[in-house]
């Protein structure tokens, strides 16, 4: 079972995750380096990160730090878990809005009062399992938990030991159950022992909205604003130092009730079966982070563009290594296994910033858009230099592949309030553009539509490959208010435009 978003990437059981303390080992470390010390080249920073994952996981045997049903708890970025006599919890952290409004207006009305941190619950509760199974700690760890919290020193715990994994012996009749795992994945074991029955092995999943076995055979459950997925499990004896696969799948009862079909295999030898639990990726640091537009390129390479003001946002290799404001756009890029960033770095100046869509041509040069309040906005090339003022401005900026610079960077808009919502990219690199704007003097080349027909229209615009110049700029809309939120191209060049209207006025030709 491997653990880490959408993104998300995203266990009475909230009480028991919400008051648990973090141990000092656990903190997160300074972003800042003192004077003299250099940050590590990105080559030793990668190698870093793949030791780290190796790592084996850390079971910290409870012994007053959490509530007292857990025997073991085990922390990962992003999540806890709690080994109790029947099952497991997971606490799956995450941070979120109160509103979820990628429109440019809410851009200047968001507050740190509107922040919220989320967690998700989820609970594996073993069916008639042994209540008396004998669970100890494995391979301990020469690393100690110390708990010095608050100023009762009845309440400190220090020392207290560590385990590489957790057995619990006899968890059915012939049954044992393992956890195990390295920082990148945690593991669990059913070990049927000779003559032991597989078929008895049942947990219930409470804390999902449902259950369900795609076609690959993974189990996916379904949570309030994302999934976590158990890979089709794998069940294998072994011979002589030859490992055997057996084939084995899910069996989904009574709803959510899980268990295991085994093919035939040998019962006079131990049989594993091996399940796998991952979930999309958390991506953020300890306040709110926000994943707006998602793009991939013919390598698999995935790109993320949002917004945050967490000031410990994961980096790599930043052109922005800071948040600069109160919020600050970021962009990532993740390997195709999903297992590294390739860079991961602010956008921002020092006032309100989001990025709210990304495109990638075929060199993976990567196109950004979004909305920005700051005057400081980073700028590089720009075909305006500076913000026009009212609300906000649109921006748009290119990437190179590396994230190391911009190709440009510029702002886009007038004296209302404008964002780019939506962008992308032709084979030449003209970059489309949409979004919304409520100022009179948007900047227009060549337009379609001159001047603006009411509270606010659509946008549309095609900047050139160098982003010095404007091929054509127009709004879009009719006497009321609308906004453009989505744009693709085809080979020729053709722009096609989705996003809402409220005008009964809204210019259409050839109208469905």
């Amino acid at each position: 079972m491997s653990v880490r978003v959408c993104v998300l990437l995203f266990v009475s059981a909230l009480t028991m995750a919400q008051s648990n303390p973090v141990p000092l080992i656990n903190q997160p470390l300074a972003t800042g380096l003192p004077n003299g010390v250099s940050r590590p080249d990105a080559a030793t920073q990668g190698k870093m990160v793949e030791n780290y994952g190796k790592l084996p996981l850390s079971f910290e045997a409870n012994q007053g730090q959490t509530d007292g049903r857990v025997k073991f708890l085990s922390r990962g970025s992003g999540y806890s878990l709690f080994l109790t006599n029947d099952g497991a919890v997971f606490s799956l952290r995450g941070s979120n809005a109160k509103t979820t409004d990628k429109s440019p207006h809410s851009l200047a009305t968001r507050q740190p009062e509107d922040l919220a941190t989320t967690t998700s619950v989820l609970r594996m509760k073993l069916v008639k399992a042994n209540p008396s199974a004998k669970i100890a700690g494995e391979d301990e760890l020469p690393g100690k938990s110390n708990y010095f919290i608050g100023n009762d020193p009845k309440k400190w715990r220090s020392d207290v030991p560590t385990f590489g994994k957790v057995k619990y012996e006899g968890v059915y009749p012939g049954i044992d159950l393992v956890y195990y795992g390295n920082q990148r994945e945690l593991e669990y074991d059913f070990v049927i022992n000779p003559g032991a029955d597989p078929h008895g092995v049942r947990f219930d999943v409470r804390g999902a909205k449902s259950v369900s076995r795609d076609k690959d055979g993974d189990l996916v459950l379904h949570m309030g604003d994302g999934e976590l997925r158990w890979h089709k499990p794998f069940a294998y004896q072994e011979n002589d130092g030859k490992r055997r696969e057996i084939e084995v799948q899910y069996v989904i009862k009574h709803g959510q009730q899980v268990g295991f079909e085994v093919a035939s295999y040998d019962s006079k030898r131990p049989l594993t079966i091996d399940p796998r639990l991952g979930y999309s990726t958390y991506l953020g640091g300890s306040n709110t982070d926000q994943g707006v537009g998602i793009a991939v390129d013919s390598s698999g390479n995935a790109y993320i563009i949002g917004d945050t003001n967490s000031t410990d946002f994961p980096t790599v290799n930043p052109l922005q290594a800071s948040n600069g404001g109160f919020f600050n756009a970021f962009v990532a890029k993740l390997n195709p296994a999903g297992s590294a960033l390739v860079y991961s770095t602010y956008l921002g100046g020092s006032g309100q910033d989001a990025g709210l869509g990304i495109a990638v041509d075929t060199s993976g040069n990567a196109y950004m858009t979004g909305s920005t309040n700051s005057t400081d906005f980073p700028t590089v090339n720009p075909l305006q230099r500076a913000n026009a003022g009212g609300d906000g401005d649109a921006f748009v900026a290119k990437l190179n592949p590396t994230g190391s610079a911009l190709v440009y960077s510029t702002y886009l808009g007038g004296g209302g309030q404008d964002a780019g919502l939506g962008i992308a990219v032709d084979t030449s690199g003209n970059a489309y553009m949409t979004g919304s704007t409520s100022s009179t003097d948007f900047p227009t080349v060549h337009p379609l539509q001159p001047a603006i027909g009411g509270t606010a229209n659509a946008f549309v615009a095609k900047l050139n490959p160098a982003g010095s110049a404007l091929v054509y700029s127009t709004y879009l809309g009719g006497s009321s208010s609308d906004g453009g939120q989505g744009i693709a191209v085809d080979t020729s060049g053709n722009a096609y435009v989705t996003g809402t209207a409220v005008s009964t006025d809204f210019p259409t030709v050839n109208p469905l």
